[in-house]
């Protein structure tokens, strides 16, 4: 069988799990090797699930199952420390990203890899979480001045706190994107619409889940790991994307300021993973290919492969965070410390 040297290898098992049967011993061998480097093993070991593989292939799926279902009990158990952690705050706690999606029992969890844990509160009420966690064992993981009040004057979360018998990050957020950034998303209004879970805890509300997915990967990254965040769009888009859903989505996301991102999330989605959306939402973009090879930048070993794209995304990445003269001061100043 033909190789594809590049990760739509791994887009293709993911749209359609059956092309994976259809491999032979090197087709397996890239495909599992670039769903590692792209953190969705366990995303595809799901997916393959009751499918026909070859017997040295089996024991690896198996396994990326049972890790994932370890991340699962981890995250939910790590939201759970910092809702007692936090119990006498009044505000809302909002779960993000990977521990939200297996706490709300979301298809975008299954098999999903999670790390960090990341929540949202009220920007006013940042001393009293911050207060709080460090008494309940928590502590600064950079102890660095410069770092620490970068954080505090530009950055959309406290600096990283870890737990020191746990050995697990915390991501305290009240906005989800750079204070530096251009668009100024509402967090007031996530908070306020964000969904109570049984457990006392909160999640996004359906359209502003999507919206900060989109935001991450689009206005506020480099696009590392991101098959796995648009995986994790098609997903929403694909348990949300009901009629009603898609008007609401245009309406709040544009209250954001985030329109353009999340337009561009559902067209890609939609073209590497066959994500269902209307027929208005398919308006191609001329730079969407230079997305696409951004994210399939990979070679049958793993490897990130156009250079040249990679450089330029990165640069963007810093770009969309700040301004040119804060960006360059940021820059010079970050190098100094290294050399």
């Amino acid at each position: 069988m033909h190789m594809s040297h590049d990760a739509m290898l791994l887009v293709d098992a993911l749209r359609d799990p059956a092309v994976a049967t259809r491999l032979d011993a090197s087709g397996w061998t890239a495909l599992l090797t670039i769903a590692r480097v792209e953190v969705l093993l366990g995303t595809l070991a799901r997916r393959l699930s009751g499918l026909p593989v070859p017997e040295a292939v089996e024991p690896i799926l198996e396994e990326a199952r049972v890790n994932a279902e370890y991340q699962r009990r981890s995250a939910l158990w790590e939201a759970d420390c910092a809702r007692r952690a936090l119990d006498d705050y009044p505000g809302k706690v909002v779960l993000m990203k990977g521990t939200a999606y297996v706490a709300a029992g979301l298809k975008a969890g299954e098999g999903r890899h999670i790390g960090d844990l990341d929540i949202l509160v009220a920007k006013l009420d940042l001393p009293q979480v911050e207060t709080a966690l460090l008494r309940a064992g928590w502590e600064w993981v950079k102890e660095d001045a410069y770092d620490d009040a970068y954080y505090r004057d530009h950055m959309h979360e406290l600096p990283p706190l870890i737990h020191k018998e746990r050995d697990r990050m915390i991501d305290v957020h009240h906005t989800i994107l750079p204070l530096t950034a251009r668009p100024r998303p509402d967090a007031a209004a996530m908070l306020a619409d964000a969904n109570a879970l049984a457990n006392g805890l909160y999640v996004l509300s359906p359209t502003d889940m999507l919206i900060h997915s989109a935001a991450h990967l689009f206005a506020d990254g480099e696009l590392d790991g991101g098959l796995r965040n648009l995986w994790d769009l098609h997903c929403l888009m694909t348990e949300y994307g009901d009629d009603a859903f898609w008007p609401a989505l245009t309406n709040r996301a544009a209250h954001h300021q985030l329109l353009a991102p999340v337009e561009r999330a559902a067209r890609l989605a939609h073209q590497l993973y066959g994500t269902e959306i209307p027929n208005g939402w398919r308006r191609w973009h001329r730079q969407d290919r230079h997305y696409i090879r951004r994210l399939t930048a990979r070679d049958h070993w793993g490897r990130g492969t156009h250079k040249f794209t990679r450089v330029i995304f990165y640069i963007r990445s810093h770009w969309l965070r700040m301004p040119p003269m804060m960006l360059a001061r940021h820059l010079w100043t970050k190098w100094r410390k290294s050399a």
